[in-house]
């Protein structure tokens, strides 16, 4: 469609590229990008969802699924890239671009659309958004004024 401009994640194609679980909540993750990091796992596998998943067994024969952009099991569970993005950006030390890409995430928001709310350029959203950048503190009080101003709007 002509004029629209999708928002995913990471704005960025970074797939995983290996897997291996290192304990029974943790996976060491290597993403496509040269990223690696350990996640720990244990609060998601409390989600009744992931039962399965609490087996150490089975927990071990953690698969990359289709193309990279998940990991699958053979109990059927499988757990979306996008969400292990998130989790490896917490493991890393990158908790101001993981607040930034979930307010994004939040509320649907293009990098133009981001950019245009927060009055920064399209290209500092992306460099934002894919970890180039540290997130500056402002930028990120920013995010939340937004939210209570355009809830507000929204409520009006």
């Amino acid at each position: 469609m002509a004029g629209v401009e999708r928002m995913n994640v990471t704005d960025k194609t970074r797939t995983i590229a290996a897997v291996r679980a290192i304990g029974p909540s943790v996976l060491h993750v290597s993403w496509s990008d040269g990223t690696a990091a350990d996640i720990e796992l244990g609060a998601i596998l409390d989600d009744r969802a992931f039962a399965a998943l609490r087996d150490p067994g089975e927990f071990a024969k953690v698969e990359l699924g289709d193309w990279g952009h998940s990991l699958t099991w053979p109990s059927g569970v499988e757990l979306g890239a996008d969400m292990l993005w998130l989790e490896t950006l917490s493991a890393t030390g990158h908790g101001d671009v993981r607040a930034f890409l979930e307010w994004r995430l939040r509320h649907a928001l293009s990098l133009s659309k981001a950019a245009d709310a927060l009055g920064v350029s399209r290209r500092m959203v992306a460099y934002y958004s894919n970890g180039e950048k540290r997130v500056p503190k402002p930028i990120l009080l920013a995010c939340r004024g937004w939210e209570v101003s355009d809830g507000l709007h929204q409520a009006a």
